[in-house]
């Protein structure tokens, strides 16, 4: 046929001329080269990487800017900003490939353990007040220990009684247990961004400090639910867990304390910064990564170990550096923390929406409510069983001494502030109920996005409402200061090396105190800390300071 004929109006079949042709093909180059970079993303080798990386990268600069814009705003944070951006992320890439493929990462708890949770938690020990967390050190280890016992046992006795009503059974001994501990665990990283450290710094020690300890508590928890024989188990077997997970918090800690002093003593002896700043900010970063990869390689607690790494360099390393690598380790820890921070929720964000989990599952709408009622209630009752009466008991013991007592109104913020739940229970429900991130039992599928689902609702309604909550509940927490510390604008260690972990009227020694322990039992139980704090102060100035450097208190 002549080009007259394919031309409209022109008679024949009406074919396309040339140009119409070329505009066609670049049409379709343009959307194939498209659709190859999404499944690119989705899929995996050595482009794929590439081009996931590059996506994330660019994704995780979108949530700074928007974090930036929203400072203000008191009922977005930036976790809240993250996580809804990885969700319009996921989804676009999900209407890209035409249902493909619906993410660009696959969730990894053994990414999430070895690469992101340490940096979070060892900024954490460095920029912590140790004043304020010491002088709460009973509280927080009430709460983050014997709390976890009591919300297991209450969230696991739930799970077993109430989701069978539901509809929802085929789950042994060990998957319950593993249920209460997946959602006894406290999302640290949400908490930290949603309560200030300045502005309520008493609240913040006691939500903070049960946090890291609640996670620590969890994973160890959790590790020897999934190594216990149910078929075996004997009269002492409650008692032989309790012993390990005992053995296993005194060993991290101890290991973090000893890695954070060879540290010190060797930026002290060698005097690094007389060449070289960068490697003393270079030491102080390997080696507290090394503390928690040597505690995994014992089976030890990492986030015990690198946490209390952070708080012992923070005291005595800290101060054997310049004056420059002080400001960028300060500066530099944060960073890696805030990134890390923002990598998490930005990572469950784009996961959420991998089609696979949610096709594999074959739980019908009315019990996939029924569950995730479930799960909320127990959340709310385990964490109610133990705030409320082990802060009424830590009043009760604190007496008339000189430690504010925990007002009701700080308890329910404290109750509300710990509802949230976020990567380490995601990462914990993985490891549990998934073979490298994928499962075909639809059992098992249902309570991964049963946790996802909750994760959203957790970090989403409760995340927004907490610091309107603060607000409302404390009015005047911007000008209040709790007895028993000073709070200064910065976080920065140096804040408090004058008098590392005492008040000035602690170290006094003044017979007051000692008065009103004569008076009141409750004192009398105070008194035995106070002693160890004034001992532990002289102990410090007079054999650690000078060996592992740092000014004196006097």
């Amino acid at each position: 046929g002549s080009e007259e004929e394919g031309r409209p109006g022109g008679g024949g079949d009406l074919r396309p001329t040339r140009s119409e042709l070329c505009i066609c093909a670049r049409h379709m180059a343009a959307s194939s080269l498209w659709d190859e970079l999404v499944v690119a993303a989705s899929t995996g080798g050595s482009s794929g990487t590439v081009v996931s990386i590059c996506v994330f990268t660019a994704v995780l600069c979108l949530c700074l800017v928007a974090g930036h814009l929203l400072e203000e705003n008191k009922w977005v944070n930036e976790s809240i900003t993250a996580l809804i951006i990885g969700c319009i992320v996921g989804a676009l890439i999900f209407l890209l490939s035409k249902g493909r493929n619906s993410h660009i990462l696959r969730f990894d708890e053994q990414l999430f353990f070895i690469y992101v949770l340490p940096p979070i938690i060892f900024n954490a020990g460095f920029q912590v007040k140790k004043k304020q967390f010491f002088h709460n050190f009973l509280t927080i280890m009430s709460f983050g220990v014997f709390g976890v016992f009591i919300s297991v046992a209450i969230v696991s006795a739930g799970f077993y009684w109430l989701l069978p009503k539901v509809g929802f059974g085929k789950l042994d001994a060990v998957d319950y247990l593993a249920l209460g501990v997946i959602f006894s665990s406290t999302d640290t990283v949400c908490t930290l961004q949603v309560i200030s450290q300045d502005e309520t710094p008493r609240l913040y020690s006691l939500v903070f400090g049960e946090g890291v300890v609640n996670d620590a508590t969890s994973v160890v928890l959790f590790n020897a639910i999934k190594n216990m024989d149910i078929t075996k188990i004997k009269s002492g077997a409650v008692l032989k867990v309790i012993g390990d997970f005992l053995y296993l918090f005194a060993t991290s800690t101890i290991l973090g304390a000893t890695i954070g002093l060879f540290t010190a003593y060797v930026l002290k002896a060698l005097y690094f910064g007389r060449h070289s700043t960068d490697r003393e900010v270079a030491l102080m970063a390997l080696m507290a990564y090394l503390s928690y990869m040597l505690a995994e390689l014992l089976s030890l607690s990492g986030i015990l170990t690198v946490f209390f790494c952070g708080i012992v360099m923070s005291h005595y390393a800290w101060h054997n550096v310049t004056e420059s690598s002080r400001i960028t380790t300060r500066h530099i820890f944060a960073t890696l923390s805030f990134i890390a921070e923002t990598f998490i929720f930005l990572y469950v964000g784009m996961d959420a929406l991998d089609m696979d989990k949610w096709k594999t599952t074959q739980a019908s709408f009315k019990t996939s409510i029924g569950i995730f009622g479930v799960i909320i209630s127990l959340i709310l009752l385990g964490r109610a069983a133990f705030v409320f009466p082990l802060s009424i008991l830590s009043n009760f013991m604190s007496g008339n001494s000189e430690k504010a007592p925990i007002t009701f109104k700080h308890q329910v913020v404290i109750w509300w502030a710990g509802l949230m739940r976020g990567a380490v229970s995601i990462a914990l429900a993985y490891n549990q109920f998934t073979f490298s991130g994928v499962t075909q039992d639809p059992v098992h599928a249902t309570i991964i996005t049963s946790t996802i689902v909750v994760v959203f609702f957790t970090t989403l309604v409760f995340g927004f409402l907490t610091r309107p909550m603060i607000s409302a509940m404390l009015p005047q927490h911007r000008h209040r200061e709790p007895a028993g510390g000073r709070s200064t604008g910065s976080n920065s260690p140096k804040d408090e090396f004058i008098l590392p972990f005492l008040g000035d009227e602690d170290a006094s020694g003044s017979g007051s105190g000692f008065v009103q322990a004569k008076r009141s039992i409750s004192m009398m139980l105070e008194r035995p800390i106070h002693t160890v704090h004034i001992y532990w102060r002289k102990f410090d100035d007079r054999f650690m300071r000078p060996i592992f450097g740092g000014p004196r208190s006097y």
